[in-house]
């Protein structure tokens, strides 16, 4: 659904750009083009209903209803999908839980603050499937070396997921900046 969301935003912003860079460059133009197409509709609507006007009921009722379905379903499944899950949990007795992708977050959170020279870490969870995607913004001191503290974070990360918690670890995206030099520290 994220992907279909992403395709249709897409495709809408850059039809709104276009009418609105066509309307800002000939506006008397464009309104005079939008009354002629709008007077045109009107005239075609009111033969068809002067044709047959239980026929053009029919029409109206059937593109309602259409409408209703259609951006019904659409906000159901919007509505559906965005609801957070967990990750499920498989033991070794055959036993399930369930866990909640912010508990998930908050032991990262712990287990990873207490490495040496990271000052923060923010942990972004999303449960996909039976794995877990995780991405985690990570503020260091400013000297640290940032390939070993890399690896050191995504073997804790992998260890913490794995094998502590039992999940699955799906996509792990690690993201580290400096901390501010303290001018106190340099001197």
């Amino acid at each position: 659904m994220n992907v279909f969301n992403r395709v249709v935003t897409t495709i809408l912003w850059l039809a709104l750009a276009a009418v609105v860079s066509v309307a800002a460059v000939i506006p008397l133009g464009t309104v005079a083009w939008l009354q002629t197409q709008l007077g045109r509709a009107g005239v075609l609507l009111s033969e068809w209903k002067a044709a047959n006007p239980t026929n053009f009921l029919i029409g109206q009722i059937a593109v309602a209803i259409t409408a209703v379905l259609l951006f019904g379903f659409l906000a159901v499944l919007e509505v559906w999908t965005a609801r957070r899950r967990g990750v499920r949990i498989r033991t070794a007795q055959g036993g399930s839980a369930e866990l909640d992708p912010s508990s998930v977050s908050r032991r990262l959170s712990w287990r990873l603050d207490q490495l040496a020279e990271i000052v923060t870490v923010a942990p972004t969870v999303k449960a996909k499937g039976g794995a877990v995607d995780i991405k985690l913004e990570i503020e260091t001191a400013p000297d640290v070396d940032v390939p070993m503290k890399t690896d050191e974070v995504v073997e804790v990360t992998r260890e913490i997921i794995e094998q502590d918690m039992g999940l699955k670890l799906g996509k792990l995206d690690v993201r580290m900046r400096y901390a501010p030099v303290d001018p106190d520290w340099v001197q």
